[in-house]
């Protein structure tokens, strides 16, 4: 009766678990650029020895996350960038080390630098891009921004760097708590010439809401089979213990 109990509770614990996932990713349905994450649950044996090597527990195990690409909204803003299929925008973190995102919302800081809107530096061929004061840019499809005077009249537009555009192999990325992804392996990941992007336009996020919605309710209806698992397993063993004191 208890490798009933082992299942039962283990198993909605890890529901709430799932469920705590969906939710993160219906939070996320309008974030930019945003992955939704996969989770899947698989058994675990108790080890412990004797009569306890027949048991086992349920464990939530977050198998990645879905690669699939959003869809793209035009913005017209110049700094917006959206990545078309595969690929990611290289950025440089505080730490020095290198992540790797999919939110094209870019700015410029005080001191010229281009960055995410999250703070993060947009790494381009050569490091940091840098841009002047006083000049409008236009993002190209291989990642090239190039920059015009304003109030000139219009001439030559100069190029002020390249971002920093990967495709490293899906199964080697794992996303960080910042929402982030990098290299399981910590190598930065090599420029990929066939990643391009889509200038004055956004990615949008990947989650499919009514999908998410019914997940939630499939989700709501296991963890109420897993407890009413545990009260028949309760139920059972008080049955089984008056039988037990009738015998005696």
């Amino acid at each position: 009766m208890d490798r009933l109990i082992y299942t039962a509770m283990s198993g909605a614990k890890h529901i709430l678990d799932q469920q705590a996932t969906v939710s993160h990713n219906l939070a996320n349905a309008n974030t930019t650029g945003f992955r939704a994450q996969l989770d899947a649950f698989r058994a675990v044996p108790v080890i412990g020895g004797g009569p306890l090597e027949t048991r086992a527990f349920v464990s939530d195990t977050t198998i990645g996350a879905d690669y699939t690409p959003g869809a793209i909204q035009q913005t017209g803003r110049s700094l917006d960038v959206a990545v078309e299929g595969k690929g990611w925008i290289a950025v440089q973190l505080e730490d020095g080390t290198e992540a790797y995102t999919r939110n094209g919302s870019l700015k410029v800081n005080e001191n010229g630098v281009l960055q995410t809107a999250s703070g993060a530096t947009v790494l381009g061929d050569g490091g940091p891009i840098t841009l002047p004061p006083d000049v409008s840019v236009m993002v190209g499809k291989d990642g090239t921004i190039t920059g015009m005077t304003e109030g000139f009249k219009p001439g030559a537009a100069t190029p002020l760097g390249r971002i920093k555009l990967v495709n490293p192999p899906e199964d080697n990325l794992m996303r960080g708590a910042d929402g982030l992804f990098r290299t399981k392996d910590g190598n930065p990941a090599d420029v990929d010439a066939n990643v391009v992007v889509a200038g004055g336009a956004l990615e949008g996020s990947n989650v499919n809401v009514v999908d998410s919605m019914v997940s939630m309710i499939s989700l709501a209806r296991q963890f109420e089979l897993n407890m009413n698992m545990m009260k028949n397993a309760e139920s059972n063993e008080q049955k089984a213990s008056q039988l037990f004191s009738l015998g005696s």
